[in-house]
């Protein structure tokens, strides 16, 4: 098992350093998903939610949280994020909306918290602006599923397809 690289000697928490580490490209990709009613997809689908469109919002608020993440997640360095995008599709069988979270940097650390981070906020800004309509969504199956760039190199998550 990987040493916990947060704690010092004393098991209290800290920034790592990451001043020696040379800079590289880094990408990362998330996925995460918002159950709903049927009806309330057809909503989102069509604009019809009241409070407007929660597609377009909910990728404003998941690619401004990536560039945030420096300051919601206490130990996370800030980061010159280079591109993020928030995609997202329609599983009507399912009845979810699917979002993915692509995040990019030159530099010393990764963006995986950034990719999550951003997919996190799409969907808590899709429950946002749909819960007039359905209360009992439920968001769920964040995770990573891709990244790139460092000393660890390439990641994919096991049974993902991701480019």
């Amino acid at each position: 098992m990987a040493e916990l690289t947060h704690l010092d000697e004393h098991g209290r928490a800290r920034m790592v350093d990451v001043g020696a580490k040379p800079e590289t490209e880094r990408v990362a990709v998330a996925r995460a998903e918002v159950k709903m009613r049927p009806g309330t997809l057809a909503l989102i689908q069509s604009g019809g939610v009241p409070k407007g469109d929660v597609i377009g919002v909910a990728r404003v608020a998941g690619i401004m949280a990536a560039k945030r993440t420096g300051e919601l997640i206490p130990l996370c360095h800030p980061l010159p994020i280079t591109q993020a995008s928030v995609d997202f599709a329609f599983d009507e069988a399912g009845s979810r909306v699917l979002i993915e979270a692509r995040v990019s940097t030159v530099g010393k650390t990764g963006v995986e918290m950034e990719a999550l981070t951003a997919c996190s906020m799409a969907a808590l800004t899709i429950y946002d602006m749909a819960k007039a309509v359905d209360k009992d969504m439920v968001i769920g199956a964040v995770r990573l599923v891709k990244k790139s760039g460092g000393k660890s190199g390439t990641y994919i998550r096991p049974g993902e397809d991701v480019e």
